[in-house]
């Protein structure tokens, strides 16, 4: 985090409302974005949306008003979440748009996630411009009578449920007749607004936790295991076939079984995999410090796995490059191309839906059948300590089998079925580590060691 408490990056500007991030600073990003966008693709239109934060009514003025100060004439989604919002960027060809969330942080954070004409995240040359012209307060501003106008768009988050629906890998007859019970936690968030119609028309019977999109979330609002225990606690109570948790801007999607067991977030993602492979053979993209249970997933389906660089649209640009039918991130992100090159946690939960009522048997059972690792994470901060050094150190001192440097450092060992992922953050002061391995001893061991050779 800057001096100014914004956490800059390619890919966004976040910080805490009324402290870093202010309508001043909405209003500027904003302008800059429209202007490159405008410029890039000689268009005009840019798509706006907002998830349910409290802040995010005016935090989207502030955002209006910097892009019609550019010529831009904005596409007014409302509250929406981020899948619904770049589904819109490709469905009327605009030249870019933006969606005011913070994802997973708590609801004093918000944030501009700034999407390209693709209806996918900037890549780091068109977001690096997008910094540059903020500043150094270039901004082309349009004279009194060119500024751009506005439109709201009213149905985009029912065309977002119909594009899902109207995919062929989501049969909704099969999911009809296995008449699931689940419970939906989406956090007081936005992810609601297209989850509840779409399983509906799934005819799933479905009991709500935190439904109503207040974006005053009851707890931490990431979807991680730690943070779901009264989701946990829900479906042993009502006896669901599973829960759904999704983070407040919907393009998450972290599973409970029948059990009211906590799947872990890759979990998402490899069935997600096991089910699309089922029916159509490709390549599978995914980051590096997403699960090898992906990997083992694929190669029971003959298919090879492309890694990536960390980062959603490095994952994108990854599965157009090789025409991938399905890949994703492991924190619960699964993006489907037959929608959209984006995370998008509903049609997750289509594609699982229907995994799971054409395959029969319960989650767990599902789950049960994938390999099983241990995965570790921890961060390392950077007060006195030199992060390429580090790197460097790692690389030569823990004997890797293979070493990948395609972001920050991977070393793997793949007779032990063991890797550790290396990498300085472009958003916080910290090394991140990951470590995988067979059993939570042996992931332990490894984040141990890396954490040694930099106290050393």
């Amino acid at each position: 985090m800057g001096s100014s408490g914004l956490v800059i990056s390619v890919s966004g500007i976040r910080g805490i409302v009324g402290e870093g991030l202010t309508p001043e600073v909405v209003a500027t990003y904003a302008a800059a974005h429209g202007a490159a966008a405008r410029a890039r693709t000689g268009r005009t239109a840019v798509v706006l949306g907002r998830d349910a934060r409290v802040s995010g009514p005016f935090l989207a003025l502030a955002a209006e008003s910097g892009l019609r100060s550019v010529g831009c004439d904005v596409i007014d989604v409302g509250m929406a979440c981020t899948p619904t919002i770049l589904l819109a960027v490709e469905d009327r060809s605009a030249a870019a748009g933006i969606a005011l969330t913070a994802s997973h942080n708590r609801a004093q954070w918000n944030a501009l996630k700034l999407a390209s004409h693709r209806g996918m995240f900037l890549t780091p040359a068109e977001g690096a411009e997008v910094l540059s012209m903020a500043g150094e307060a270039r901004i082309p501003r349009a004279a009194w009578d060119a500024a751009g106008g506005r439109e709201a768009l009213d149905d985009a988050t029912a065309r977002h449920v119909e594009r899902v629906l109207a995919d062929p890998l989501v049969q909704a007859d099969a999911v009809r007749r296995r008449g699931f019970r689940v419970v939906l936690d989406t956090c007081a968030g936005a992810g609601s607004l297209p989850t509840i119609p779409l399983l509906s028309r799934l005819g799933v019977e479905v009991d709500g936790l935190h439904l109503e999109p207040t974006g005053r979330f009851p707890r931490d609002p990431e979807p991680t295991a730690a943070n779901l225990a009264e989701l946990r606690e829900r479906v042993r109570s009502v006896g669901a076939d599973m829960g759904l948790a999704i983070d407040p801007d919907g393009d998450r999607l972290a599973l409970v079984d029948e059990r009211g067991e906590a799947l872990g977030e890759d979990l998402t993602l490899a069935l997600a995999v096991d089910y699309v492979l089922s029916r159509r053979h490709g390549t599978v993209v995914t980051n590096l410090s997403t699960s090898q249970v992906v990997d083992r997933v694929a190669e029971s389906h003959g298919a090879p796995v492309l890694r990536t660089a960390v980062g959603e649209v490095n994952v994108a640009l990854g599965m157009l490059s090789v025409d991938s039918p399905i890949g994703g991130e492991g924190n619960g992100g699964v993006i489907h191309p037959g929608i959209h090159h984006t995370r998008d946690a509903p049609a997750g939960v289509a594609l699982l839906l229907t995994y799971l009522a054409l395959r029969g048997g319960t989650l767990s059972e599902a789950a049960g059948a994938l390999p099983s690792y241990s995965i570790v994470k921890a961060k390392l901060p950077l007060d006195g300590i030199d992060g390429d050094a580090l790197l460097a150190r790692a690389a030569a001192e823990m004997n890797a089998a293979e070493i990948d440097r395609t972001d920050g450092l991977k070393l793997l060992w793949p007779a032990r079925q063991e890797w550790l992922h290396l990498r300085k953050s472009g958003t916080e002061s910290i090394v991140r580590i990951i470590a995988e391995a067979p059993d939570a001893e042996a992931a332990a061991r490894l984040l141990d060691r890396a954490g040694r050779l930099a106290a050393d």
